[in-house]
């Protein structure tokens, strides 16, 4: 059974048309990460709307932190899952498993120390994010809760997009879904009927977690799964985990920078808006992540085809896969673009009906988003270099978006334009991003890989190439 399955996996992603195959890995894919981005617009709404703005400024304080405890658990996946697309590609599924129990012995480990650094620190963390007296309540009762749920919740992140690259993406998409459902049921429950305020969400946030952990863990026990747990394999190896962090960098660096950006947007919100215009931005972000990790799904479906063509150096398929990415990722944000420069006030009185903040909202929107249609490609691209084994390409990008643009233009620009100058360093900051991107894509593209792809190309490849398209 494992053999039949090994070869159904190997003929998909070396033989299929990339159009047709990039539609079976990404749309689990999208749907998972969608899924996931829902159910925290949910508890967003049901804080807002019961519990109260001041409740949405103290969740948005908690961003950075849960970035940090996603970061780990994507720094694993992320390595982990690449590799394994690589050793697929290669042959090498002993090494595969090895990779697979080494992620799970790294984000126990991992996940541990990050929960009792946070607790024991906590609400020295919050203030430091910049948390009021009238804030700091909301966000220390969730944090206590997530905190302690961590190790599992991050152990399901990783093992969920390894499960999703081995070659069963509409299992990972099972589970996400089973997550939400238990989350936006318990949220419901818990804050609508029982009343329990902001630790309800955090319970139903880690309890749903874990019930998507008990469905991965159960796919990764049965050995007619393309990849198991095995005991021999259960040795930390230090050159297998080296590996994954030098991989899993990249999307690491994504949220540890994104901790940064919001903890300094935070601070520069507070001191020149006060505890609403926080609020305002924990839901722009929220609609705005909702988009991006559309993209993100998307590119995590192309990044087991990228990854294992590569590894059996098919390189056009590889480029096919790269530029319908894109293509299909751009989309995406110029319609998310158009929505949200259309109907601002709308998508606010979602969340509240407290005048300043929808107003808040409103207004922050529509200067935030401005160049939001450019993020599908700076999203793909990014990934690309990630799903090829190239960390140094992937950690450049991500690194010149928040910290060589985005950082200082949130410091300087509200010295000249207030709380409009928080707003406007996003839009400046991905157009920029967006030109370097371009140019680094192209040369390597020019530098590295176009000569074998033009011996590779030949008039029946260039029929293939179009038919993608079609299909």
């Amino acid at each position: 059974m494992a053999e039949q399955i090994e070869s159904r996996v190997e003929k998909e992603l070396g033989q299929m048309p990339i159009g047709r195959l990039l539609l079976l890995y990404s749309l689990p894919a999208i749907i998972a990460t969608v899924a996931s981005s829902i159910y925290n617009l949910v508890d967003r709404i049901f804080i807002g709307q019961v519990v109260g703005a001041l409740a949405l400024s103290g969740l948005t304080i908690t961003l950075p932190l849960m970035n940090i405890a996603t970061a780990f658990g994507t720094l694993i996946g992320s390595g982990a899952a690449t590799i394994i697309s690589i050793r697929m590609g290669e042959n090498r599924k002993e090494d595969a498993m090895r990779t697979l129990a080494n992620a799970l012995l790294l984000n126990l480990i991992i996940g541990v120390v990050i929960s009792c650094v946070g607790l024991y620190f906590l609400d020295d963390i919050l203030i430091l994010l910049g948390a009021s007296n009238a804030t700091l309540p909301y966000a220390r009762t969730f944090m206590q809760i997530i905190f302690l749920g961590n190790p599992l919740s991050q152990l399901f992140f990783s093992l969920n997009t390894i499960m999703r690259a081995s070659g069963y993406p509409t299992k990972a998409m099972l589970s996400v879904l089973l997550t939400m459902v238990v989350n936006v049921i318990l949220v419901y429950v818990l804050i609508y009927r029982l009343h329990f305020g902001i630790e309800g969400a955090a319970i139903a946030t880690v309890a749903g977690q874990l019930v998507g952990l008990l469905w991965v863990v159960i796919h990764f026990c049965k050995e007619d799964s393309h990849l198991y747990f095995t005991s021999s394999a259960f040795n930390l190896q230090w050159g297998i985990a080296k590996h994954i962090f030098s991989i899993g960098l990249a999307p690491f660096f994504i949220h540890i920078c994104s901790c940064f950006v919001v903890a300094i947007m935070n601070w520069q919100l507070r001191n020149f808006g006060g505890d609403y215009a926080i609020g305002a931005f924990g839901i722009i972000s929220t609609v705005v992540n909702l988009l991006t990790v559309t993209v993100l799904g998307l590119a995590q479906g192309m990044q087991p085809i990228v990854g294992y063509n590569y590894g059996a150096k098919q390189f056009s398929r590889v480029f096919r896969a790269l530029w319908i990415t894109i293509g299909i990722g751009s989309c995406i944000t110029i319609v998310g673009f158009v929505v949200m420069q259309m109907f601002p006030f709308q998508i606010a009185y979602l969340f509240s009906d407290d005048l300043v903040m929808v107003t808040l909202i409103r207004d922050g929107m529509k200067v935030y988003t401005f160049m939001f249609s450019l993020i599908g490609f700076q999203v793909v691209v990014s990934n690309f270099f990630q799903s090829i084994g190239k960390p140094k390409l992937s950690i450049f990008l991500s690194l010149s978006r928040q910290v060589l643009f985005l950082i200082p233009l949130i410091v300087l620009l509200p010295m000249f334009w207030g709380l409009q100058g928080v707003w406007i360093a996003m839009p400046i900051a991905d157009l920029l991003a967006t030109i370097v991107t371009a140019i680094l894509l192209i040369y390597y593209y020019n530098k590295v890989i176009s000569e074998p792809i033009k011996k590779e190309f030949d008039y029946e490849n260039i029929t293939t190439y179009q038919s993608d398209f079609i299909e």
